[in-house]
Formats: C-alpha cells, sequence, structure tokens
C-alpha cells in the first residue's frame, strides 16, 4: 500500500506540472457549461411553475445537472493527453520503470479530478450569483458523487485512448458515448418532462441516476433513494472501468 501511494503520489505531481504549462484547459472546460448557465438557465424560469418540473427554482435544478455536464465531458476527453503522451514516448519510457501500474493510472486521473473539482468550484460561484442556493451538506455530498463519476468517465476514457491512439478516433468514440448520456441524462430538461418512452430508456444510464442525486442533494435531501442508487451504480462502474484502464495501461508499459 506504500508504494501505491508513493508512486501514486509521483505520477500525480508528474502529471500535474504538465497541466499547469496549459492552465489555459482549465477554463476553455467551463466555457460550455458557463454558456448554458448564461444563456439557457433563465428560458428554464417560465418552466418552474409547469407541472412535472421539480421544485426547488430554476436554478438549483439547472446547475446540478452542469456539474454532472462536467464530469461527462471534462474528465471524459482526458483520453486525449495520454495520445499525445503516447506520440511523445512516455509510455514507452515507463517500460523500464518498476511504477506500480494501477498507481500510474491513479495518478494521472487524480490531476483530472482536481481540474474537476476547480471548475466545479468556479461554476458554483457563478450560479451562487444568479441564485443557485444549494444545501451546503449536500453540495458537499455532489462533489464526492462528482469525483466518482469522474474517475469512471477519465478510466473510460483513458482505456479508449489505449485502444485507438489516434485522437480523430478517440473523438468520434467519445461523442458516440457523451452525446446519448447527456441527452437522456435529464441535464438539459428534467426527465419528468419526458415521454414514457424516453424515460424507460433513460433506466439504461448511470447519469441518469447521477443527475437525479444531485438535484436532490442539492434540495437537502440527503436521504433520498437516488443518492444510494446513484453511488453504488457509478461506484460500480469506477471500479470496472479503473481495473480496465488498468490492464490496458499495462500492457502498455510493459
Amino acid at each position: 500500500m506504500a508504494r501505491l501511494l508513493r508512486d501514486s503520489w509521483l505520477m500525480f505531481i508528474s502529471q500535474l506540472r504538465v497541466s499547469l504549462r496549459q492552465p489555459v484547459w482549465l477554463f476553455i472546460g467551463l466555457f460550455q457549461p458557463i454558456c448554458y448557465m448564461l444563456l439557457f438557465a433563465p428560458l428554464l424560469k417560465n418552466l418552474a411553475g409547469v407541472p412535472g418540473f421539480p421544485s426547488g427554482g430554476a436554478y438549483n435544478i439547472f446547475t446540478p445537472g452542469l456539474m454532472m455536464m462536467m464530469a461527462i465531458f471534462g474528465t471524459g476527453f482526458a483520453g486525449f493527453n495520454l495520445i499525445a503522451r503516447l506520440r511523445e514516448g512516455v509510455i514507452e519510457r515507463l517500460r523500464v520503470t518498476p511504477i506500480n501500474r494501477l498507481a500510474m493510472m491513479l495518478g494521472i486521473i487524480a490531476v483530472d479530478l482536481l481540474n474537476l473539482l476547480v471548475q466545479t468550484g468556479l461554476l458554483v460561484g457563478v450560479g451562487a450569483l444568479l441564485g443557485f442556493r444549494p444545501n451546503v451538506g449536500g453540495l458537499l455530498i455532489l462533489l464526492a458523487l462528482l469525483l466518482v463519476s469522474g474517475v469512471m468517465m477519465a478510466s473510460l476514457s483513458y482505456t479508449l485512448a489505449l485502444l485507438v491512439k489516434e485522437q480523430g478516433a478517440l473523438a468520434a468514440t467519445i461523442n458516440l458515448f457523451t452525446l446519448p448520456l447527456l441527452l437522456l441524462s435529464g441535464i438539459m430538461l428534467p426527465l419528468s418532462l419526458a415521454p414514457d418512452v424516453l424515460r424507460t430508456v433513460a433506466k439504461a444510464n448511470p447519469f441518469s441516476y447521477a443527475v437525479d442525486a444531485a438535484r436532490a442533494l442539492v434540495a437537502g435531501h440527503l436521504g433520498n433513494v437516488a443518492v444510494a442508487q446513484a453511488f453504488l451504480i457509478l461506484g460500480v462502474l469506477a471500479v470496472l472501468t479503473l481495473t480496465w484502464a488498468t490492464r490496458s495501461i499495462r500492457k502498455a508499459a510493459e
């Protein structure tokens, strides 16, 4: 365990130094959520009284969804960095090191999670200026759920990057997954407003549970069954995708 923690820390520091050389990506990742916050969320105010629209105000409904959207897209495209490191020969050089392969993935993913937390903090700040009023305890639990979601999406992205090893192919593959995840998660509009057929299909989308849990946590409903469902589903998927990513990096670095 000590070696795992040490190797993870070394990989984290190495990857963080690379990320700090291009801090602009931190703010580019915020562009889409901020645009939605400023240009789309005001349109939901008139829907607040519509039957089926959740209570709590437009920003308390929309902002948790945007936080989940950052988990989907922010960490979902993390694999591009790994492809760049493959081309630079970094993974090739790792072949001669005794670093633990799980620690390798944990260290890299930890940087993505740090970026996600910083972006989330900025988004929450903007939301607070516009009228976002979350339950403090629920918001802290929501951050933990975001981290679990980030581990799952980043692990999946890195695995796909190691499989396709080409940025164009990775972009097409990631979009193939992320667009349905976005549309069937209830991020843009609550699924309570959707037809029955879409709500049925959305049950196969893990992020639909995450968005429901996020809104429940923001509203202060910490014991809502959606919270336990989201942590269970995304937790299992995070473990499975991290295991898959570790095996993939092991094959690439040995």
